[in-house]
């Protein structure tokens, strides 16, 4: 599969912003300092699509990608930035706009058709595993990719990932996508899992 085309199409600040074109739409969300900017760069295998910041917590409002791909299955679809949970050192009165916005989102969004949650490989966080929790409750069953997985060191690998599915509450066989942005470990998997989705 090719990637013909990715570009930043706008940022929405409210629902009524939101594209009316219903194409598929995957959201990519996590806490703060995840590295979603830097994973979405990678997938698209573009340099500063998105802007990486080293202040966590630099998106603030819903950002969406246009995507234009080889496979038919993918030909076109947004990859919508969600804003980072966490430590963002923002205003609470910006920190209150975010909840709405976003529950908004996940809840009514009718062209979502996947969650995509970023999660730390070596720590995960109790705001991570409440995300996964709520999301459940709202019928979106996350796929959950571990980031940063290059800092794994061999010997630790398998537990770590294996306490990652534990501690998040993973089903068996629910799949767990090691991705590492530094040597592209997972970005054949995540595409696939990707396409899957789209085929359900």
């Amino acid at each position: 599969m090719k990637i013909l085309h990715a570009e930043f199409i706008k940022s929405c600040a409210v629902p009524e912003q939101f594209p009316a074109d219903h194409l598929p739409e995957i959201a990519v969300a996590g806490r703060s300092n995840v590295g979603k900017s830097s994973l979405i760069n990678s997938l698209l295998h573009r340099r500063d699509l998105a802007k990486v910041s080293r202040t966590p917590g630099k998106t603030r409002t819903v950002n969406l990608f246009l995507v234009t791909t080889s496979d038919p299955a993918l030909a076109r679809f947004y990859l919508v930035d969600l804003p980072g949970y966490g430590f963002a050192k923002v205003s609470k009165s910006v920190r209150a706009h975010w909840g709405p916005l976003i529950e908004s989102y996940l809840c009514n969004r009718a062209p979502l058709i996947l969650v995509v949650l970023l999660v730390e490989s070596r720590v995960v966080t109790e705001q991570d595993r409440q995300t996964v929790a709520w999301l459940r409750t709202i019928g979106r069953e996350p796929l959950i990719v571990a980031t940063k997985s290059d800092k794994l060191k061999p010997s630790e690998r398998v537990r770590t990932l294996r306490r990652t599915q534990r501690d998040l509450d993973l089903p068996e066989g629910h799949t767990l996508i090691p991705y590492s942005t530094v040597t592209g470990e997972g970005r054949d998997d995540l595409w696939g899992a990707l396409r899957d989705a789209v085929r359900i």
